[in-house]
């Protein structure tokens, strides 16, 4: 059975060349991520994003590609050496109008900081490795004393921790990297500290505004986002678990169980959900992952994530093809590990569309008569976005004739997209539909498959009928 859950690569100096990105899409790269935190202008971006085709071109697959938005920057400015060594004990001033940093004052770059704190505030620098309990604020100065100390370099983030900063989720900046995004093809744009659901519909409207409906992901990094989860999960299109800023802000022993919530929160919702933040980070360094690592990313496939992400590990590390064949291991002998109880994820389910109970009946029917696969003729993905949140050990191939539709449905977990060619003869389709699975070996003859097609064919969200077919009966011309 092919491997159901996805993995998302971040691309990067170290993954910036053709070469690479085609033995990482080879090995299982099923998106690649373009982090738009980092330098590069719109014409260094759309050359990636051509390179990231051609490589996908080179290794016979088709990869979805994820832009992850930069959102405000709440960072400490430069320092006069290019970093700082703050001891426990000594006073620090957050300065918004210093320039150039030493071990007493730095400069920041969110100039509303001032007004979103207090005395008794805690601040947490450089991912939490800095603690600074705030003391007084002085018109546009933070007084504190350094709690745990440590070097503090050019640019490290600020969080609060307990959540509260009023930066707005989208600026200036993002408003035109969504255009750019759309430029390069993105099929997800991915929205950092999210607090609510204007943020994630002021996205989705920018990106209408630039011509284009990419997938939206909401990152969930800030506390106030989980007060406003179910809300931001019915705008969204899907979410991200940002385990970074979201530990800092809320702590991290509460991170796993609210990685457990958010997932099934999206899956419940029919919604995608990526898990991120240091999965294999010993990988940037070394060729083979921690026993911890691997347990984590496990343990984020035995949640119900769709996908889980590299970040640092691929865009940087030493080791990025190692670290993609490393995670697709960890990601397959999960997915073989879990136990399908298809009938119990039924109960008190209500279907409202046709072509959602004709995904669910699929689904009822192909695991009940144990067949080799299930087979969706998709439009827009819809039909199989539902069949893909319930877990069934049954591959789902999705043969769609929009390039855009197959490259988002390389995000849903146990779905394996196909590009087939357009036709509106509905047995036509059905038997290259056979074909094709003959072809690549997903099937042999004799099995029984499910198939679900739509009338009349080319209709968006027009699914509804379902047809049991033991393959070769209807394959003409072998």
């Amino acid at each position: 059975m092919p491997r159901s859950t996805k993995i998302v690569a971040t691309q990067g100096p170290a993954s910036s060349d053709a070469r690479t990105l085609e033995r990482m899409i080879a090995a299982g790269a099923d998106v690649i991520r373009f982090n738009f935190s980092h330098g590069g202008d719109a014409a260094d971006r759309l050359a990636r994003a051509k390179t990231v085709r051609e490589a996908a071109r080179a290794a016979g697959r088709e990869v979805g590609i994820l832009v992850d938005l930069q959102g405000p920057k709440v960072r400490v400015g430069r320092f006069a050496g290019g970093k700082v060594q703050l001891e426990a004990g000594a006073r620090f001033v957050l300065d918004s109008s210093c320039e150039l940093g030493s071990v007493e004052r730095a400069g920041i770059d969110y100039q509303d900081l001032p007004r979103d704190v207090k005395g008794g505030d805690v601040l947490l620098l450089n991912d939490g490795l800095i603690v600074l309990d705030v003391e007084r604020v002085v018109g546009q100065e933070i007084h504190t004393v350094v709690r745990s100390g440590g070097e503090l370099s050019d640019k490290k983030g600020i969080n609060k921790q307990g959540g509260g900063l009023s930066a707005n989720a989208l600026t200036e900046k993002d408003a035109r990297d969504i255009e750019i995004a759309l430029k390069c093809g993105a099929d997800f744009i991915a929205v950092s500290f999210v607090k609510s659901r204007a943020d994630v519909e002021l996205a989705r409207r920018l990106a209408a505004r630039a011509g284009g409906s990419p997938l939206i992901i909401a990152k969930i990094e800030r506390a106030e986002a989980i007060g406003a989860l179910d809300a931001i999960v019915a705008a969204a299109d899907g979410i991200m678990v940002a385990r970074g800023d979201l530990a800092v802000e809320v702590g991290n022993a509460r991170v796993p169980a609210l990685q457990k919530r958010m997932i099934t929160a999206a899956r419940k919702a029919q919604k995608l959900a990526i898990t991120a933040t240091q999965m294999m980070e010993s990988m940037i360094q070394s060729p083979l992952p921690t026993r911890a690592e691997v347990s984590d990313v496990a343990n984020a496939v035995l949640d119900g994530t769709d996908a889980v992400m590299l970040s640092a590990e691929t865009a940087v590390g030493r080791y990025p093809l190692e670290t993609i064949e490393a995670t697709a291991a960890i990601v397959t002998e999960a997915d073989r590990s879990e136990q399908v109880e298809l009938d119990l994820q039924f109960l008190n389910q209500t279907f409202s569309k046709v072509n959602q109970s004709i995904a669910y009946g699929a689904l009822f029917t192909a695991y009940h008569l144990r067949c080799a696969a299930i087979c969706t003729l998709t439009e827009s993905g819809q039909t199989t976005l539902w069949m893909s949140r319930h877990d069934v050990d049954i591959p789902i191939y999705a043969l769609t004739p929009s390039e855009s539709t197959q490259r988002r449905l390389s995000l849903y977990r146990n779905v394996h997209p196909v590009y087939m060619g357009r036709t509106n003869d509905r047995e036509g389709a059905l038997r290259a539909a056979e074909r094709i699975l003959l072809e690549q070996g997903a099937v042999k003859r004799g099995d029984l498959i499910v198939l679900t097609v739509g009338e009349p064919m080319g209709q968006a969200g027009g699914t509804n009928t379902l047809k049991i077919v033991r393959v070769g009966d209807q394959v003409t011309g072998q």
